[in-house]
């Protein structure tokens, strides 16, 4: 049964959660995608899933180590929300110069025991160590059979580097940050652009940051819904697409310094789907947002951490230690529905990134302009890739 959440509006920008009272997304410019969005276009058209930020914007002007300016965040993603029912979950390494924590027990174990975080890449420590905290104060766990209060946890915490606008070595980030990302959960709306662990990124040398989209299969296939959130702060211009336009040919100014020869940076991806599956087949939806990136331009040079976690938020109480479990799984012949749903909901994800993203001037002045929505709309046309209603 699929439901359709009520929007949830919050208009600060510092709060948590900082969603986004109302943005301009991909669609609204005529950028077109295939397949069908959820009636969010988020990752929280999937049943129970619930998205928090942290976001942190404070200071201006020369960098002074652990003063600012300051440009960071934080982002929590709890596939059921505040209640503690580990789901089945695979993950997947494009290219792994990044980091991804608690995914060897995710490998062994096959499930994702908590939230998913997303921050900067020198605050992986803190947000690792505020996840147990919170567990520890809420109940967030279970504890072994006949020793209730003894558990481990090994969070996942992800990260993307935003040193070029951020005092990422003033460590700015706190275990309250993490806390308030984590608190301020809900489901409905989610914000996109500057906001959370996205706050600082920059994707494809314009400003990146956070972006979710989603897609609901047809009833023959199964009628599951597919959502994706990313932190895109990955690739170049040079080889940059937009629904197939060469975006470089068209806007080959605006750069945050000279062009980059080659990808530096990372993506993190977040997948979620309420289609029942194991953990086998949820890494191998985790590894179809690579072919997002593809389409994007992006060709995972040894210099970008590209990153993916699927999840599926069937099979609820499948953890259960005392017991033989019964589960549903969907036959891997039926799987490439959700495969496509991934593809597209990861692309579309990443240009709602872009789209929401404000221009940014952090430390030491650095400048990374937004992807100007006029000029891609023209770029757009030009390549008869305007979406008819756009016209």
């Amino acid at each position: 049964m699929k439901f359709i959440h009520a929007i949830f509006l919050v208009f600060s920008l510092l709060a948590a959660p900082a969603f986004a009272a109302e943005h301009v997304r991909a669609r609204d410019l005529g950028v077109p995608f295939d397949g069908t969005p959820g009636p969010l276009n988020a990752i929280t058209d999937v049943a129970g899933v619930e998205v928090g930020y942290k976001t942190i914007i404070k200071g201006s002007g020369k960098l002074v180590r652990g003063k600012g300016p300051v440009r960071t965040g934080v982002t929590a993603i709890l596939p059921r929300g505040k209640t503690y029912d580990p789901v089945f979950a695979g993950w997947h390494a494009l290219n792994g110069n990044g980091e991804m924590t608690g995914t060897t027990w995710v490998t062994e174990s096959g499930f994702l025991e908590g939230p998913v975080m997303i921050t900067n890449t020198h605050s992986v420590g803190v947000v690792h160590d505020a996840v147990i905290e919170w567990q520890v104060k809420h109940g967030f766990y279970e504890g072994l059979p006949g020793e209730p209060d003894v558990f481990w946890s090994l969070p996942v915490v992800a990260e993307t580097w935003d040193g070029d606008l951020n005092d990422i070595n003033g460590f700015h980030v706190t275990k309250k940050d993490a806390f308030a990302a984590l608190d301020g959960a809900k489901s409905g709306a989610v914000g996109e652009g500057n906001v959370g662990g996205g706050t600082g990124m920059i994707c494809h040398e314009f400003k990146g940051g956070t972006g979710t989209a989603s897609r609901v299969l047809a009833k023959d296939s199964g009628g599951y819904t597919v959502g994706a959130l990313v932190q895109a702060n990955y690739g170049i211009r040079k080889t940059m697409r937009i629904a197939g336009v060469p975006i470089n040919d068209e806007i080959p100014d605006l750069l945050p310094g000279v062009p980059e020869a080659e990808e530096r940076g990372s993506i993190i991806v977040v997948l979620a789907t309420d289609a029942p599956l194991l953990p086998h087949q949820l890494r191998r939806v985790a590894q179809r947002a690579s072919l997002a990136l593809g389409r994007m331009g992006s060709y995972a040079s040894n210099g970008s951490g590209d990153i993916f976690i699927a999840f599926s938020t069937a099979n609820s109480k499948a953890a259960y230690r005392l017991e033989n479990q019964e589960v549903e799984f969907v036959p891997n012949d039926a799987m490439g529905p959700i495969f496509l749903a991934a593809v597209e909901a990861t692309e579309e994800a990443i240009v709602n990134a872009l789209v929401a993203a404000k221009t940014m001037t952090g430390a030491d002045g650095y400048v990374v302009h937004a992807l100007p929505h006029d000029r891609l709309r023209a770029a757009l046309k030009k390549h008869g890739r305007l979406a008819d209603a756009a016209e």
